[in-house]
């Protein structure tokens, strides 16, 4: 039985990416610096792992089977649940997603929620983009994003 936090590394092409799993859930998807591969075994992991290799495959368009664990405020969580609504291949801006939160004007704070995505892919915030054009920032770093967006959407003009 699964008791604490138990977690796996896999490699995709933007870099290493961590898995981490409780007895409820994936509580965190983020890119790492490395790390062991971890015990593919528990099905939270496997699945965790298999779904996101997929999606770095261009085989996988959303994340709806595997049991998420978010904590955050109720704000942060609308926000990370708004965003899992923003079809593949499509962006949003951050005044866009706050609207869709009822908030619109809070697209600083829509901003800082999804700086603390602890679901990063599965949690679509590289789907979120500023008004002004441009990919903006990104957790991971914008490459990463921008690679992101190329992979969803050839016709991504940064």
């Amino acid at each position: 039985m699964l008791t604490e936090i138990i977690s796996a590394v896999f490699l995709s092409p933007i870099g290493p990416v961590r898995v981490e799993a409780s007895l409820r859930g994936i509580r965190s998807v983020a890119f790492c610096k490395g790390g062991e591969e971890g015990d593919l075994l528990h099905p939270w992991l496997r699945d965790g792992v298999r779904e996101l290799k997929e999606y770095f495959a261009g085989e996988r368009k959303c994340f709806t089977s595997l049991a998420l664990v978010m904590q955050g405020t109720d704000f942060q969580q609308a926000v990370w649940e708004a965003a899992m609504t923003i079809p593949y291949g499509e962006t949003v801006t951050y005044g866009e997603l706050a609207c869709s939160v009822g908030k619109k004007d809070a697209a600083r704070a829509v901003g800082s929620a999804l700086k603390v995505n602890p679901l990063l892919l599965i949690v679509p915030c590289h789907r979120v983009v500023p008004a002004r054009g441009g990919v903006g920032e990104y957790g991971a770093g914008s490459e990463r994003k921008r690679w992101l967006l190329s992979l969803e959407q050839s016709s991504f003009v940064v």
